[in-house]
C-alpha cells in the first residue's frame, strides 16, 4: 500500500494511493496515520481500501497539497554517516557502529512544502535519505528478521541540514538539524511488501535541476533491518517514530568548493519506488 495524507497543513487527511491519479479515502475510518494508527496494524486498512476499490469509491487527485505521510512522530532518529562512499568524501573512518543523532519530530513537512533558512544560517546543506517508520512499540528485538516485522513501511526524506550550527557551535548536531522544515518527508508510506529488495533502490538528488546525489541504498553500511535491531537496544521504538538511515555522496558539505543552498534555490529529490519531492528554498522569517 502506499499511503498519504493530503489537504492544508494541519488537517491533512488520510487516504491510500492507488496509482498516479487515483486514491481512496479513508479518513471516515482512520483518524490519521499516528501512533494508534500503527499500533492497530495495517491489516484492517488493506481490507478498507480493498472493499472500497471494489465498490468503485476511488477518487481523483485534483490539486490537493501532499502532506508528510506519517503524522508527527514521538521521534525522529537519524544515522550518521550510513553510506561508505559518503563517509570517504567527508574524509572520515566508516563508522564500527552506527552514529546516532535526533531531530526534532516538529521538523517534519510535506514532500513540497518550503525550507525555511533559520536566522544567522551561512551553510545549508541537503540529503536525499531513506526512512523508516516504525510500525509497533519495540525494544530488545532478538534478531534482524524481528525488526523487519516492526517496519510498518519506507518514506523519502530529505534531511537537511544547517553546516555551521551542526559543527561550529560546540558539535551537537541535532543543533544543525532540528531547525522549522528540515524534514520534508513523503509523498507516500510505502510497505514493505511493495518493495522487491529495501537495498537496491536508487536515489538521487538536484539542485536548481543540477544533479548533485546520485546514490543506492545497496552502498548502505548498516541495513534498515539492522538499524532497527540496533536501536532496539538502547531505547523503545514507538509505532509512527521516523528513523532518517543516512545519505549517500554528493552534500554540498563534500564538495571542493562547497556549495551550500541560497532563498530561491529549487531541490529536487526521490527514491526508486517511493517517490519524488520538490521543495524551494525560503528566506528567514
Amino acid at each position: 500500500m502506499y499511503l498519504m495524507r493530503i489537504g492544508p497543513a494541519g488537517a491533512e487527511r488520510p487516504v491510500v494511493r492507488i496509482d498516479k491519479y487515483t486514491y481512496v479515502d479513508v479518513s471516515d475510518e482512520v483518524t490519521d496515520y499516528d501512533e494508534n494508527f500503527f499500533a492497530g496494524g495495517l491489516d484492517a486498512l488493506r481490507q478498507l481500501v480493498a472493499t472500497r476499490v471494489g465498490d468503485g469509491a476511488v477518487q481523483t487527485f485534483a490539486g490537493e497539497r501532499v502532506g508528510a505521510p506519517i503524522a508527527r512522530p514521538h521521534q525522529i532518529l537519524c544515522i550518521g554517516l550510513n553510506y561508505s562512499d559518503h563517509a570517504a568524501e567527508s574524509g572520515q573512518d566508516v563508522p564500527a557502529e552506527p552514529i546516532l543523532f535526533t531531530k526534532s519530530p516538529n521538523t517534519l513537512v510535506g514532500p513540497d512544502d518550503d525550507i525555511r533558512t533559520p536566522r544567522g544560517a551561512t551553510k545549508l546543506d541537503w540529503e536525499v535519505e531513506l526512512g523508516i517508520v516504525i510500525g509497533r512499540r519495540t525494544s530488545y528485538l532478538d534478531s534482524e528478521t524481528d525488526a523487519a516485522a516492526a517496519i510498518a513501511g519506507y518514506v523519502v526524506v530529505n534531511d537537511v541540514s544547517e553546516r555551521s550550527f551542526q559543527l561550529e557551535r560546540s558539535g551537537q548536531w541535532a543543533k544543525g538539524k532540528s531547525a522549522e522544515t528540515f524534514n520534508p518527508a513523503g509523498p507516500w508510506l510505502v510497505t514493505p511488501d511493495e518493495i522487491p529488495d529495501v537495498l537496491h533502490l536508487g536515489m538521487w538528488l538536484d539542485v536548481n535541476g543540477q544533479r548533485r546525489q546520485t546514490g543506492s541504498t545497496s552502498t548502505m553500511i548498516f541495513s534498515p533491518h539492522f538499524i532497527v535491531h540496533y536501536l532496539s537496544q538502547f531505547l523503545v521504538l514507538e509505532p509512527g517514530d521516523l528513523i532518517n538511515t543516512g545519505t549517500p555522496p554528493g552534500v554540498g558539505m563534500g564538495m571542493r568548493p562547497q556549495v551550500w543552498l541560497q532563498a530561491g534555490d529549487v531541490v529536487e529529490l526521490g527514491i526508486d519506488g517511493l517517490g519524488a519531492q520538490r521543495q524551494t528554498v525560503i528566506a528567514p522569517r
